[in-house]
């Protein structure tokens, strides 16, 4: 496919959350006409004045587009896109095809492709990483697999949102592993963090000295160094919430399960995380499981 080809792809974005928005910006930047949808009132229109078009429905944005990229929270609201009322698969032209970037169990997302392969459209397992600011400036990374007759359509477009678009296998399920075992991490990682600073708050180590000598050293992570400059701004405005790991160590569990398959600290990181949910902290950012440690005096905003 050459670079005129490519252009005469049109794509078409369903979900301008934190991920789909700055995916949808990527798209305009490199050139696409992009379609957008989005449920919130007013979404769509806002980012169609710089360019683009706003979508009342799925449906509507299915019929103009070759590729649709679903950015939704999971797989129950993937199937209101696709199956619902104003769904797009019903208006997906032949040959066209569904990339999802959800975080989905991969059983159920190697059942989609299938469902899909059986209208005549093609369908590419794609969860994604990397935060807002990469999916915007399209330096995020792509966890993919799907058959090459969906790479052959979709890829540049792929390529245009993303700097990594990792090719996992030929067919749904590899994709959606490999993000849930990412999930897993970060989950974990950023449970670890909370504790360990909860800890130097509990022994009355100055919280400020702390993260810099820790994002300095051996036992530095990437979630410690990131979320815990939320904990030390007192800002849990959620770029990613607290209850969307308890889904999404909730998938991990599952899948384990299926295998009798042992996570004893991913198991602990969930029920962290399920504390801080029912503990009223659900819609904040997951840095604030830190919340669920008592006898610590949290940092102030200034």
């Amino acid at each position: 496919m050459n670079k005129g080809d490519e252009m005469d792809l049109v794509a078409g974005v369903i979900g301008l959350g934190a991920m789909g928005g700055g995916m949808a910006q990527s798209l305009r930047r490199a050139g696409y006409l992009v379609h957008v949808f989005d449920v919130r009132p007013g979404v769509a229109q806002v980012f169609a004045e710089g360019g683009g078009v706003a979508c009342a429905s799925p449906a509507e944005l299915a019929a103009a587009c070759d590729v649709i990229v679903s950015v939704v929270v999971n797989a129950a609201q993937t199937e209101a896109v696709l199956f619902g009322p104003g769904g797009c698969a019903a208006a997906m032209k032949p040959g066209s095809v569904f990339v999802m970037c959800s975080t989905v169990d991969a059983n159920w997302s190697m059942a989609l492709e299938k469902r899909l392969n059986d209208l005549g459209l093609l369908y590419i397992d794609a969860p994604i990483s990397g935060g807002a600011a990469k999916a915007a400036s399209g330096e995020m990374t792509m966890m993919t697999s799907g058959a090459p007759a969906a790479y052959a359509r979709a890829e540049p477009v792929l390529n245009a949102m993303a700097a990594r678009v990792y090719k996992l296998g030929d067919a749904a399920g590899a994709g959606s592993k490999v993000k849930i075992i990412n999930q897993l991490l970060a989950g974990v990682h950023i449970a670890a963090a909370a504790e360990a600073m909860a800890l130097g708050l509990r022994e009355g180590v100055d919280p400020a000295a702390l993260y810099e000598v820790i994002t300095h050293s051996a036992g530095n992570s990437w979630m410690f160094e990131n979320r815990m400059a939320h904990v030390l701004a007192a800002d849990y405005t959620p770029l990613s919430a607290v209850d969307i790991f308890v889904k999404d160590l909730g998938i991990v569990l599952d899948m384990a399960r299926a295998s009798k398959f042992p996570l004893p600290l991913s198991s602990t990181a969930h029920q962290m995380f399920m504390q801080a949910s029912t503990a009223g902290f659900a819609k904040e950012d997951d840095s604030a499981v830190i919340k669920i440690f008592p006898g610590i005096d949290l940092p102030k905003k200034p």
